[in-house]
């Protein structure tokens, strides 16, 4: 037996093949396990309705909303200044009539907020029942 103390042998080199072959499973693991969403890609048609048109009843409150985001309620522009405003106007519209109904009329390019302030506002008014106006396809 060869016991020679104060001499260690050094390592010639280190081996990264093992650590490179476990990076490279958990990078494939990696890979497969994750799902990506892309929502950027997403292609969206706005519906069109081919029902007839309904007759105008009179507890209608009517909203348009325009690409800007202004609104005329039942024909009388009304300057944006809060929901809780919007809201008043809605109960002024609505007053002498019994469960009115809101009918919301939106352009096409108005934001999504805009049409969710109206939504609130008639919430907020206490209207319980809101409808959407869509284009005929004929």
């Amino acid at each position: 037996m060869n016991f020679q103390r104060g001499q260690e042998k050094e390592p010639l080199e280190i081996n990264l093949v093992p650590m490179i072959d476990v990076m490279l499973v958990i990078l494939i693991f990696l890979m497969i396990t994750t799902t990506y969403s892309k929502y950027t890609e997403l292609q969206i048609s706005l519906p069109t309705a081919a029902a007839e048109t309904q007759p105008e009843r009179p507890n209608e409150v009517t909203v348009l909303v325009n690409a800007q985001g202004q609104y005329v309620v039942n024909r009388a522009a009304v300057p944006f200044r809060g929901v809780e405003q919007l809201a008043d106007e809605l109960r002024r519209a609505g007053a002498a009539q019994k469960d009115s109904i809101v009918v919301i009329s939106a352009d096409a390019a108005a934001t999504h907020q805009a049409v969710i302030r109206v939504m609130e506002a008639a919430r907020i008014a206490g209207v319980t029942q809101i409808t959407f106006t869509t284009q005929s396809n004929k």
